[in-house]
């Protein structure tokens, strides 16, 4: 995966295995590594990220929630927001398996490597990167609506600094979130799509060749939660404003407007659930690019 010809040419050496020797040790690095050793370092990583994710989480549980009434208003987008994702993910779903099962056929009948199980590994690999771009969405909305209650009452009691903290420490656990699953996944199969292999010496370009199914299956969820949740929020906006502001004569926001719950939910699955899947597809994708391009000259 990594391209130390130009190292080895600046040291006069004449092997492009050779980083190892050009530093001084006695390590043929990266070259001779397992598939597990180059990913070692990016696994506990991803584990990092996930100790800060249950740390950022017991500081925002902490937080005060407020009186009943925010709470049951918070319930209601919360509610809203996970309905529509349901029903979003269940279409999704259909999507991603006949997509799934396209690229296993293809794959299975011209394997790259010679090998029909290639296509369950590609196969695999598009499946995980789907879920777990929708794990980011949904992750990232289930914190928004509740962070945001917690965010209302600091402010309302506590000012706006104190609100600044709650809100900055509920961003901070989806961009973990994203960051821990993004290294997680790419991580766990980038190496298990180095096992089998009958030429153990391009495995590794096999395995990132495999990688591109995972950026596809993010990217397929990313896009259409992104623009699905995206339409909707414009629709209850703007259903919301023609009812309140036009028909009714009350101001934006106002809670005696019950497209309001609507406008919310909105905002929550197209600005929070839809950024989380685009934040991890943007993320995963650039990681395998830089890998794709690793081998060449």
């Amino acid at each position: 995966l990594f391209q130390v010809d130009f190292y080895a040419n600046m040291k006069g050496l004449d092997i492009s295995c050779s980083l190892g020797t050009a530093l001084g040790t006695n390590v043929d690095f990266p070259c001779n590594s397992t598939g597990i050793g180059v990913v070692s370092l990016s696994l506990a990583a991803s584990g990092l990220s996930f100790l800060m994710l249950i740390f950022l989480m017991r500081k925002v549980n902490a937080a005060p929630r407020g009186t009943d009434e925010m709470n049951k208003l918070s319930e209601l987008i919360q509610d809203g927001a996970k309905s529509f994702l349901r029903t979003e993910y269940k279409y999704l779903a259909g999507f991603v398996t006949v997509v799934c099962g396209i690229l296993v056929l293809l794959y299975c009948l011209d394997p790259p490597t010679g090998q029909t199980i290639d296509g369950v590994r590609i196969g695999s690999c598009f499946l995980a990167g789907a879920m777990l771009s929708a794990a980011s969405g949904w992750g990232g909305m289930v914190v928004a609506t509740d962070v945001n209650v917690r965010t209302t009452q600091a402010a309302d009691k506590e000012g706006l600094s104190a609100a600044l903290r709650v809100a900055f420490t509920g961003g901070a656990v989806m961009g973990f979130t994203v960051v821990g699953l993004g290294l997680f996944g790419i991580s766990l199969f980038f190496w298990l799509m180095t096992l089998g292999h009958n030429d153990e010496n391009n495995k590794f370009t096999y395995a990132v060749d495999n990688l591109a199914g995972f950026g596809f299956g993010a990217s397929s969820i990313a896009l259409f939660a992104r623009v699905a949740g995206g339409i909707y929020t414009k629709a209850a906006d703007v259903g919301a404003d023609l009812v309140g502001k036009i028909e009714m004569d009350i101001p934006e926001d106002d809670p005696r407007n019950p497209a309001v719950i609507a406008d919310n939910v909105g905002d929550n699955v197209g600005d929070v659930a839809g950024m989380g899947a685009d934040l991890f597809e943007s993320f995963v994708g650039s990681i395998i690019a830089a890998a794709a391009l690793a081998p060449s000259n």
